[in-house]
């Protein structure tokens, strides 16, 4: 009689599936109809089901159903006696022995044996032996992830050395070529597009004209008008150019675009590695695995490295001591130190970086030694004229407007768009009085500017209030810096204007249906 009830009362278990991508013979339907065979084999029945679908073993993390189904057996919210496994490799493949000795002590230590199915282990009549046996499965279950994983590596190094492009989004300006096994183009593969064919390969080409002409421009923007990214990014979407997938673009994106070997046609691979879930960490050079001329090129390599030097000195941590040698070195070479003179060089640190490091310019000068000859009465005239110019650009525009015309000061900042006509660029212009008593105006033009019409409003002795006006038109801006004195040439001044009166009545827009009422 007790031997019957024993049948009839099952033993009460819990099951667990876990499958990565690896393998199809151990799917989820499989591991659970071999699980279900068994459980009616040996009087089981299964009360619960823990699933981690697509799931790699090297670790927990991200294993949340083992997770649960540890919590759960250690706030006893089930009552079973065992957790079937399909064998050892579904527990998982964890590259310490230790830790999955560990979760296996907190299973059993709360009355709950693991029992791997397909792989019969005697864990209570030979415990000795099963310990033995069961560490050699788990080693070679971690044996086989790494060993896999190494694999993968050499696959993928070799693919990239052939020139072939290893996942991943192509990158502006590019696009994903098709080709088959003999290396005959099949299709353009677009954004989430993937190949279905195993001996298909994919590599990069050149995308469309007007990409790549936005790309150099990039190029051209960070190199000659030495704008950083994150300004590029604004005025690339003030222009109303999207990034890749039709997104806005961003700091990230831009820098991207700069630093990316792609872009002059390497395949680079292996710049960062997180092999077996662990931490990715960057890799030296050394170990970057580099396949160059895989692609044409859309950028020159003069371009590519030139921005690169620029990055690399902008990034470069400078300490104290360099920071200073720098600024005696300048001061060497031009014999006298200032912040214009610390900012003309786009190849050291600015003079931002001075102010930050060691509060203020002054105390960066004290500490080499140097005293200015002139008083600094010119750094609170700096902040006092930066702080005039956007009153009078604002002034500017109600002049405009007020002459029935339209003003965009956003699209294509920091230009002003008349009109949807003409592209205006303001300059503020201070003065500066030499020792011999004259004074003179420095203009520094932008490196880079679309503007039709640059105007160089000249502020008077006081750089209070603006003194006069040089109304200059894209052709004839043969030159990137010019110094205005009192007195100029006949060349000149016929472009100078006392006020903006001549320059308003000609953009001037007349209201028609008022002209022909009159």
């Amino acid at each position: 009689m007790d031997a019957e009830h024993e049948k009839n009362h099952k033993v009460t278990v819990a099951q667990y599936l876990r499958m990565s991508t690896d393998h199809q013979q151990y799917s989820i339907h499989n591991q659970a109809e071999f699980i279900k065979n068994y459980a009616e084999k040996n009087n089981m029945e299964i009360v619960h089901t823990y699933n981690d679908a697509g799931k790699s073993g090297v670790t927990i993390e991200g294993r949340h159903a083992l997770k649960q189904l540890l919590s759960d057996v250690i706030n006893t919210k089930i009552d079973i006696k065992a957790i079937l496994f399909y064998d050892v490799s579904r527990f998982g493949r964890f590259q310490e022995m230790d830790e999955a000795a560990y979760y296996s002590y907190l299973f059993n230590m709360h009355g709950v044996e693991l029992i791997f199915c397909a792989e019969p282990i005697p864990t209570k009549d030979f415990p000795l032996e099963s310990s033995v046996i069961l560490n050699i499965k788990r080693a070679s279950a971690a044996y086989h992830s790494k060993n896999l994983s190494e694999k993968v590596f050499i696959g993928q190094v070799n693919l990239i050395m052939r020139g072939y492009h290893q996942g991943g989004m192509p990158g502006y300006g590019l696009r994903r070529l098709l080709i088959n096994e003999n290396g005959q183009p099949k299709e353009i593969l677009y954004f989430q597009q993937r190949k279905s064919i195993q001996t298909d390969r994919v590599i990069l080409i050149p995308g469309p004209q007007k990409e790549i002409r936005i790309v150099n421009e990039i190029y051209d923007f960070f190199n000659i008008a030495c704008m950083p990214e994150f300004l590029i990014a604004e005025k690339l979407n003030n222009m109303n150019i999207p990034a890749e997938n039709y997104s806005l673009w961003t700091r990230s994106k831009v820098h991207q675009i700069l630093t990316n070997e792609k872009y002059i046609g390497n395949n680079v691979y292996n710049k960062t590695s997180g092999k077996l879930k662990s931490k990715s960490k960057k890799n030296p050079k050394e170990e970057w695995i580099r396949c160059e001329k895989a692609f044409k090129p859309i950028v020159s390599r003069k371009k590519f490295l030139l921005a690169q030097s620029i990055i690399q000195l902008r990034s470069a941590h400078l300490t104290d001591n360099e920071l200073l040698e720098h600024l005696k070195n300048k001061l060497k070479e031009k014999g006298k130190l200032s912040g214009f003179i610390i900012d003309e060089d786009d190849f050291g640190p600015s003079s931002s970086v001075y102010r930050a490091r060691f509060g203020g310019l002054l105390r960066a000068y004290t500490l080499i030694n140097y005293k200015p000859k002139q008083d600094y009465n010119y750094i609170q005239q700096n902040e006092f004229i930066r702080n005039l110019y956007p009153h009078l650009i604002n002034d500017f525009i109600e002049l405009i407007k007020a002459k029935n015309c339209i003003v965009d000061k956003e699209i294509r900042a920091p230009l002003l768009y008349i009109n949807n006509e003409i592209l205006i660029s303001l300059l503020l212009c201070k003065c500066e009085k030499r020792q011999s008593g004259k004074l003179r105006w420095k203009v520094k033009f932008e490196k880079v500017s679309n503007a039709d019409i640059t105007i160089v409003m000249r502020l008077d002795s006081t750089n209070t209030i603006p003194l006069d006006y040089y109304i200059l038109p894209k052709l004839d801006i043969l030159f990137t810096n010019l110094v205005l004195s009192e007195k100029n040439s006949i060349a000149l001044e016929l472009y100078r204007y006392d006020n903006l009166y001549t320059f308003l009545t000609i953009i001037e827009r007349q209201n028609l249906r008022n002209t022909y009422a009159a």
